[in-house]
């Protein structure tokens, strides 16, 4: 009985051996790329960078508007205060306090809409390029796919893991990259 228990357990041992080497080598694969690469790779990226350049360019025209403005009614300011009466002197302090408290205002304003912006005109890319990812990370079995940005992965062993750039690059119809 005990014999026959062995031969079963090393007869299932041998029809599972195939399933387990199957499974650390699918398993223990993975794919890396540069994300940011492939994002600017894009061509959506461009003209999300143009027309964020556009928008920002409008704000700093504005707040130049409002410089020169406030710079403009400074200088009134300094030229007249010996001669307003004091009444006149502390509405225009206060004019001059509120032009500056408004740029100041808008400076910051226009920079949270410019982070906004980007975020905005990006949404659709990030989402196409995400998608791409998966794509390829299903298709090709792998457990995970690394972005290699910022020097995170100093080092990948090539026998446990692809460059999925080119793949990536595929999906979403860009030039291949060709290797030397």
């Amino acid at each position: 009985m005990m014999r026959k228990m062995n031969k079963l357990v090393l007869c299932l041992s041998f029809l599972l051996l195939p399933f387990a080497v199957k499974a650390q080598t699918t398993q223990g694969r993975f794919g890396y790329l540069s994300y940011n690469a492939i994002f600017q790779a894009m061509p959506e990226y461009e003209v999300s960078r143009q027309k964020l350049a556009d928008l920002k360019s409008k704000y700093d025209k504005e707040a130049q508007r409002s410089e020169e403005e406030f710079q403009r009614k400074f200088a009134e300011f300094l030229q007249g205060q010996k001669e307003f009466p004091e009444n006149i002197l502390l509405k225009r302090q206060h004019e001059l306090q509120d032009l500056l408290t408004k740029s100041i205002r808008f400076k910051e304003e226009s920079q949270k809409l410019l982070v906004q912006a980007e975020k905005d005109l990006q949404a659709d890319m990030l989402y196409l390029l995400n998608e791409a990812i998966r794509a390829v990370g299903v298709e090709r079995g792998y457990a995970y796919i690394i972005n290699t940005d910022g020097n995170t992965c100093p080092f990948i062993n090539p026998a446990v893991a692809d460059d999925v750039t080119n793949y990536v690059k595929e999906k979403l119809q860009l030039p291949i990259s060709v290797e030397p």
